[in-house]
């Protein structure tokens, strides 16, 4: 089960709604692949609780009292957490997505999505795949394209679109027929191309630039 071997994938639910907390934790109940460890009501206990029960994914919610959603993504990064951060709101416009991501959040998902899609993506999350709900993905696609130096080459844009599909570095280096060390470097030109320090604000960019369209998704 990927990084989390054969363990459940520990989950940490925090949302200010009871009522949606429970729905959510229902969505896991019967599935021996997750263990929800926890809940927290408002960012700042989501932040503690992240700390406390070492979840492998949090599920966040965008609006919440004394800290919100970002606030309490970034917290978590920068303290080091090994916890993925899943946002999950009913907000999906391109200043909400485009600043969660850039907090640090591995994914973003709307509350109406399908709960098996829903599973699917938590294990993605907890691997390190980037996730990014369809309706996200065409409001990303919606930016204008801002033409410039930051061109990517053909190689990277490929890169690109194998880390869409959730390709590690060494999945990307065997289907190239390239070294490991090959396939570092031209993530690290892309990133510093599309001014993004990590995998998912590399592919929200792409799709923000027009260098993915949703069929690039795996």
């Amino acid at each position: 089960m990927g990084e989390t071997g054969d363990r459940p994938i520990r989950v940490l639910i925090a949302d200010d709604h009871p009522v949606v907390r429970d729905g959510i934790r229902g969505l896991f109940a019967n599935d021996p692949g997750f263990e929800v460890v926890g809940e927290a009501e408002n960012g700042r206990e989501a932040v503690s609780r992240t700390e406390a029960l070492q979840p492998d994914v949090v599920l966040m919610d965008l609006r919440m009292p004394v800290l919100d959603g970002v606030g309490a993504t970034r917290e978590i990064v920068e303290k080091g957490l090994t916890a993925r951060v899943l946002i999950v709101t009913t907000y999906d416009t391109e200043s909400d997505v485009l600043t969660a991501i850039e907090a640090g959040a591995t994914g973003y998902l709307l509350k109406d999505t399908p709960r098996d899609e829903l599973r699917r993506a938590v294990r993605a999350a907890a691997v390190g795949e980037s996730v990014l709900s369809p309706p996200v993905v065409t409001q990303l696609m919606g930016r204008v394209y801002k033409p410039g130096s930051s061109v990517l080459s053909d190689r990277e844009l490929e890169i690109l679109v194998m880390i869409a599909k959730g390709a590690t570095n060494k999945r990307v280096a065997a289907q190239l027929f390239i070294s490991e060390a090959t396939v570092k470097t031209h993530v690290l030109h892309l990133f510093e191309k599309l001014d993004v320090n990590d995998r998912a604000a590399a592919v929200a960019a792409g799709y923000e630039r027009g260098l993915l369209t949703p069929g690039d998704a795996g």
